[in-house]
């Protein structure tokens, strides 16, 4: 089924794959490509809309990312966000020079205003709050521009030539700090662009089925099966894809929530898969022994799972591809394209160089967290499995600060059990989005029973958020993290203090390691 599409092209700004997310969430569908990509390739896609992303270069130097000037005569609509708004003006021959003095440069909350009459701002209050991130200012907009929005210190926050459906804003519609910033990316979709909304997740589910059954043929797919929400989404996917051609290998190596390995393994014994429990926790554990920096024991246990299932190949026997629960923020933060590496995913940066299967498959590596969960329920998964809480696949290992044994590990699992069991019990699980413990490698003076300890800190971390990409930290009422701090301290052996992380997304990541 063909759809219409609208082409992302990547300047490397940290936020080009949620400008992704949401046109999506507008019902069109789209691709990201690097900026570098042949203007042929682009029109064999047959776009109805361009977005150029923001970026961190300045478009004014010789080494910054450009794009073939010849796609401003192609006659399709184009937004540029920041960097792509500043890219479209110099083009044009605008003039973009560093800003002059603090007042031209703007990042954060920015009280803006809008013409209304502009299509890009039409339907939306004539004021209100944008995202802003940039140091270089716009001195002069091309012929044929008029400017649709202003804020305190700048007149050309937007920048609109309508007759040739090009427009440029210097804020970011797609995070959420902006208001009403997905009616901005409705209205080019839709009043510019012609949009009819012709993608859903149903045609995505279709679509993805189609593709795995084309990748895969008549061979036969060993899936990494953590039980999580992704793996188990592939799971789905590829039941109905290529039904008994699945081998599904649950990895336990010793690194698992309290008694996740056995609800895994009792939550697909039900399905007509080949299912396979490998326990290797003194597998890795032995390899993770000693080492503390947490990029090495992303790499360390990723190279390790590949081991564990090209093992388990060789006695299923004549298996072609390795299927895995790989998903876009994954890519994003392993350093995809021009992006920079935040942390390698044991799934995307943590494999070695040499892999021995004929290919990967990753239907999910184009979808944010919560589509992800969307295609799980047109898969027909139970809700208990759709919504349930993310955990990495390097487990406790990326949760424990510092060197990684066993003592630590069920020291965690028991704090992380009462933690989660204390928020569902008060009923403020419902209202997070990812919650768990973290024992640090801190220690501190500690009295119990009258006696002197020296024992851990345990951080507990819990954010809500849409899509993964941001995150806030959740406002737990203090009483419920007074009755979880008591019965850690009181249960588990070997700490005696719990710290609560206050801080959100970015400028932390969710995950501490």
């Amino acid at each position: 089924m063909s759809h219409q599409t609208v082409i992302v092209l990547d300047f490397g700004g940290q936020y080009n794959q949620l400008i992704a997310r949401r046109i999506r969430e507008c019902g069109v569908y789209c691709e990201v490509k690097p900026h570098t990509t042949p203007l042929a390739q682009l029109k064999a896609m047959n776009p109805i809309g361009i977005v150029f992303t923001g970026g961190p270069g300045s478009v004014y130097l010789e080494d910054s990312p450009q794009v073939d000037r010849d796609i401003f005569t192609w006659g399709v609509p184009i937004l540029g966000i920041c960097y792509g708004c500043q890219l479209m003006a110099h083009a044009l021959g605008g003039l973009v020079t560093p800003a002059q003095d603090d007042a031209a440069r703007e990042y954060g909350k920015t009280p803006t205003w809008y013409d209304t009459s502009c299509k890009l701002f039409q339907g939306l209050p004539g004021q209100g709050v944008s995202w802003m991130s940039h140091g270089d200012y716009m001195a002069r907009v091309p012929e044929g521009f008029a400017l649709t929005a202003r804020s305190g210190s700048c007149p050309n926050v937007a920048i609109a030539d309508e007759a040739r459906g090009f427009y440029g804003v210097q804020f970011h519609p797609e995070v959420n700090h902006t208001e009403h910033g997905l009616a901005m990316i409705r209205n080019f979709l839709y009043a510019v662009c012609g949009a009819r909304g012709d993608w859903t997740m149903g045609d995505y589910k279709k679509t993805a089925i189609a593709q795995v059954r084309e990748q895969i043929g008549s061979g036969r797919v060993l899936l990494a099966l953590s039980g999580g929400v992704d793996s188990s989404v592939v799971a789905a996917l590829l039941a109905e894809a290529v039904g008994r051609q699945l081998t599904c290998v649950f990895v336990d190596h010793g690194l698992m929530r309290l008694n996740e390995g056995d609800e895994v393994e009792a939550a697909f014994s039900r399905w007509d898969i080949n299912f396979i429990r490998v326990d290797a926790e003194s597998r890795f554990l032995l390899r993770l022994a000693g080492v503390e920096e947490p990029e090495r024991k992303r790499k360390l246990i990723g190279e390790e799972f590949i081991r564990v299932f090209e093992e388990q190949a060789k006695q299923v026997g004549a298996v072609d591809f390795l299927a895995q629960g790989t998903i876009y923020p994954d890519i994003i933060e392993s350093g995809a394209g021009s992006a920079a590496v935040i942390k390698s995913h044991h799934n995307v940066g943590g494999l070695p160089d040499y892999v021995d299967f004929k290919q990967i498959v990753e239907p999910l590596r184009l979808l944010f967290k919560d589509e992800v969960r969307q295609l799980g329920r047109e898969l027909g998964l139970p809700e208990y499995l759709v919504s349930r809480q993310p955990f990495p696949g390097p487990g406790l290992a990326i949760r424990i600060i510092g060197d990684v044994t066993k003592e630590k590990a069920d020291m965690l699992r028991q704090a992380d059990f009462i933690f989660r069991e204390e928020l569902a019990r008060a009923g403020a699980d419902k209202a997070l989005n990812q919650y768990f413990a973290v024992l640090t490698n801190t220690r501190s003076v500690g009295v119990m029973g009258d006696g002197r300890t020296y024992d851990y800190t345990l951080a507990l971390r819990a954010v809500t958020t849409s899509d993964f990409m941001t995150a806030d930290w959740a406002r737990i009422p203090y009483e419920v993290l007074d009755k979880i701090s008591v019965r850690i301290v009181n249960e588990v052996r070997g700490v005696n203090r719990i710290v609560y992380d206050i801080t959100s997304k970015p400028p932390a990541t969710i995950e501490w390691e």
